[in-house]
C-alpha cells in the first residue's frame, strides 16, 4: 500500500464502524506507523449515518482528513451511495453484500463480504460484522498485520467479549 493510506468505515449507527476505525487505528500504531482517526455519526446514534476514517502512514500526517480514500468499506447501501464518489479510482472497495443491493460502475477492485451474515450465523449477534469486516479487510490488504489487530482487540476488550471479537475478526479472514 501507498505511504499514506487513507480508509473510510460507513455504515449506519450500530454497526460498529466507530469502534472498527478506532481497532484499525490502534492496530496500525501496534504496527509501528502514524495514524490519524476522526469518526462522524447522526445525533441520534442508532441507524442514523456514521462513518469513521483512518489514514496510516509510515511518515508524520499533516493533514488529518480523508479527501479520497484508498480503501472504502461500506456497511450499507446509504453508505455506499455516499461516499463511493471519494474512492480513489484503483482503489479497494469492500461492501457487506447483504446490506447493499445496488452497486454503481466503478474503477475499484469491488470484494463482497458476508459480515452481517457471518456475524448472525456464527457468533448469534450482527455487531460481530464490523469485526468480520476488519478481518476481510486484512486478509486484502496488509495494510496492517493480524497480530496488530489481534493485540488492539485485546487491549479493547476484556475477558469473553475479547475473544469473541477475536474469533469473529479470524472469521472475516477465513472468508477471503
Amino acid at each position: 500500500m501507498p505511504k499514506r493510506t487513507e480508509i473510510r468505515i460507513a455504515g449506519l449507527g450500530g454497526q460498529g464502524v466507530v469502534l472498527a476505525g478506532h481497532i484499525l487505528g490502534k492496530a496500525a500504531v501496534n504496527d509501528g506507523f502514524h495514524v490519524v482517526q476522526t469518526q462522524s455519526y447522526g445525533a441520534e446514534a442508532r441507524g442514523s449515518a456514521a462513518k469513521s476514517e483512518v489514514i496510516i502512514s509510515d511518515q508524520k500526517i499533516g493533514f488529518p482528513m480523508v479527501r479520497k480514500s484508498n480503501v472504502l468499506i461500506a456497511m450499507s447501501q446509504t453508505a455506499l451511495d455516499k461516499h463511493l464518489k471519494d474512492l480513489k479510482e484503483n482503489g479497494v472497495l469492500i461492501i457487506d453484500e447483504d446490506m447493499i443491493k445496488k452497486i454503481a460502475l466503478v474503477k475499484a477492485r469491488v470484494f463482497k463480504v458476508a459480515a452481517t451474515r457471518t456475524a448472525e450465523t456464527e457468533f448469534k449477534s450482527k455487531m460481530y460484522g464490523n469485526m468480520v469486516m476488519l478481518g476481510a479487510l486484512t486478509k486484502l490488504t496488509n495494510i496492517v498485520t493480524q497480530n496488530g489487530i489481534e493485540k488492539a482487540i485485546q487491549e479493547s476488550f476484556k475477558g469473553e467479549a475479547g475473544e469473541k471479537n477475536v474469533l469473529a475478526f479470524r472469521a472475516g479472514l477465513s472468508l477471503i
